[in-house]
């Protein structure tokens, strides 16, 4: 994985909960809806480590319901 890519997806989910502060979804919607990637998208693996260093520093939650995770804003729990 290269780290301008995952910088890339970082950015591109800012800016998606900067329109969107209540959105959550799963790994895959966010992958394949939230990032508009230029050209052929990379693995979603790259969007997974994006969301995890998101959760580390505080800015995203993860969510166990059922058998999904689903990632939303940490201050939309608020």
């Amino acid at each position: 994985m290269h780290d301008h890519e995952k910088q890339f997806a970082i950015e591109a989910i800012r800016a998606y909960l900067q329109l969107r502060p209540h959105s959550a979804d799963t790994l895959e919607g966010i992958h394949q809806f939230w990032i508009r990637w230029p050209g052929f998208p990379p693995s979603p693996q790259v969007t997974l480590a994006a969301l995890e260093f998101m959760q580390q520093i505080g800015e995203l939650q993860s969510l166990h319901i059922h058998q999904r995770v689903i990632w939303r804003s940490a201050s939309s729990a608020t």
